[in-house]
């Protein structure tokens, strides 16, 4: 494919121009020159019948070998200067192929600042973002496979020793197979819930709502875990900032699932604030909590599916990492926007909702 537009390149450069300055040059002399040629020769009284076919035959010659050597030299110029250029094009054509057998480690060596320049670096961001996305998916993988295995697991080792009755059956074992069955059936629902959240998209029911009113029906719900760690509650709803246009349920479960994620990571004692405020054709509404912060190398990930800042922490504590993803899915599917900031001990959340 290279070899073709470079020779396509090539004929289209070198011989229309080439052809076209030749042709005028051979009429030039033809008209021009030939006629100016023959006024001189009238001028001072020599016959131009010989002289003037001389002229025109030696015209000619040296016109045609002028014209050898100029196709020569414009095509080796050429051929370079046009494979120079095509070289991006060709490294592109053999980083994909080993992106396409699953190497994403391979990037384009960008030496111009062109329009082919600028596709390389475009090119470049696309291979990045396609080994983070394929990172992501291994990650993903590996992470289902743990919330899985870990449950059942402890199911079979239970069960097996039920049936061989090395374990007495009592409450607190079936208490224990009961928590284990409930952390799949959670694993389960989460997954459940994240499958809509991508198809919120076709789904949106779309109403004038109260940010106020969304934020305390869902305040209401975490009152008593609030009331045990003592954490205190602010809310700043700006009138400005406190209506839009959005489906009820889907932002319900958003905004609850940042609520209960707040709330999981503030310490005892410890504060949770909810405000809102009006951003270029936008409404942001904020939930900021003290505690420990997230690493910077951390932050552009939160919002990613199964994904977790600390990964020795335990599930039980730590949660399978889908409630921030499916937030960024029901938000963006209503055309906003999500983020987070951590620094000075408090963490901030935040998504924009279009007004």
């Amino acid at each position: 494919m290279k070899q073709r537009l470079l020779w396509k390149l090539l004929l289209i450069n070198i011989v229309p121009v080439i052809a076209i300055i030749i042709l005028v040059v051979w009429l030039a002399i033809d008209q021009l020159a030939a006629s100016y040629f023959m006024a001189l020769m009238d001028k001072y009284a020599v016959s131009p019948n010989d002289i003037h076919q001389m002229f025109l035959t030696a015209v000619h010659r040296y016109l045609l070998w002028a014209t050898i050597l100029a196709l020569a030299l414009a095509f080796i110029i050429s051929y370079f200067l046009i494979r120079r250029v095509l070289r991006p094009l060709s490294q592109m054509h053999a980083i994909t192929r080993e992106v396409a057998v699953g190497n994403f480690s391979a990037r384009l060596d960008v030496t111009s600042q062109d329009e082919v320049g600028e596709l390389g670096i475009a090119f470049n961001r696309m291979a990045d973002s396609l080994e983070q996305v394929e990172k992501l998916r291994k990650t993903m993988v590996a992470d289902v496979a743990h919330e899985l295995r870990t449950p059942l697991t402890n199911l079979r080792g239970y069960l097996e020793a039920l049936n061989d009755e090395v374990l007495p059956p009592s409450r607190e074992t079936f208490t224990m197979l009961q928590q284990e069955i409930m952390r799949l059936v959670s694993l389960v629902e989460n997954l459940q819930q994240l499958a809509r959240a991508d198809a919120a998209r076709a789904f949106l029911k779309r109403e004038k709502l109260s940010l106020g009113e969304v934020a305390d029906q869902i305040l209401s719900l975490y009152e008593l875990q609030f009331q045990e760690k003592e954490i205190s509650i602010e809310k700043s709803i700006v009138p400005e900032a406190e209506f839009v246009m959005a489906d009820r349920d889907k932002l319900l479960q958003a905004i609850r699932n940042l609520v209960e994620n707040a709330s999981k990571y503030t310490p005892e004692n410890g504060r949770i604030a909810i405000t809102t405020e009006r951003v270029p054709d936008a409404v942001r509404f904020a939930i900021t909590n003290s505690g420990p912060g997230i690493k910077d190398s951390d932050l552009p990930f939160i919002f990613e599916r199964f994904f977790r800042a600390d990964r020795s922490r335990a599930r039980d504590g730590g949660g399978a990492g889908i409630g921030l993803a499916i937030v960024r899915e029901l938000i963006e599917a209503h055309g906003g926007n999500v983020g987070a900031e951590s620094r000075d001990g408090e963490t901030l959340v935040w998504f924009s909702l279009p007004v």
